[in-house]
């Protein structure tokens, strides 16, 4: 059994996405289904699993860079309407189930927004290229040491055992 979609909570009408985004509650579309899973007879007659949709695609609270971004980042967890689907039910209620579901879309946002440094290349220093180097030819010397000499004194010589 689905419930159809369920008002935004009257606390706050934005859900919070670090500093440079809100999004409009009325942008996200809950429904509640029944869970599985084990608790008894609770389980099979409450709707404790939340679903949450948001339209990445049709959302008003988006620049079109961070739009652009978004789809790119989640285009694996995007449906072809550019839906974004979380699921929630690691709770006992509802409301628990809706609350971890908004923060995991607040997370998730806000990391694909992120951007990342680019890496600053930097020089090899003297030092450790001197002890590459060093290293290089240490291993060098074991193996050369290793090799077969050819001494007059070190043969067996012929017709002796030792």
């Amino acid at each position: 059994m689905v419930a159809d979609a369920l008002p935004p909570p009257p606390e706050e009408s934005f859900l919070r996405v670090g500093t440079a985004l809100a999004i409009p509650r009325a942008e996200l579309e809950f429904r509640a289904t029944r869970a599985g899973g084990p608790g008894g007879q609770h389980v099979n007659t409450s709707a404790t699993r939340i679903e949450l949709y948001w339209n990445v695609r049709a959302s008003a609270a988006l620049s079109d860079a961070q739009r652009s971004r978004l789809l790119d980042k989640l285009a694996s967890r995007l449906d072809a309407a550019g839906n974004l689907r979380l699921v929630s039910a690691a709770r006992r209620s509802q409301h628990q189930n809706r609350i971890v579901a908004e923060e995991r879309l607040a997370h998730l946002v806000g990391a694909a927004l992120e951007e990342r440094k680019a890496r600053k290349r930097t020089k090899v220093p003297r030092a450790a290229k001197e002890e590459r180097l060093t290293r290089k030819k240490q291993r060098g010397e074991v193996k050369r040491r290793r090799r077969w000499v050819e001494r007059e004194d070190w043969r067996r010589k012929p017709g002796t055992k030792g």
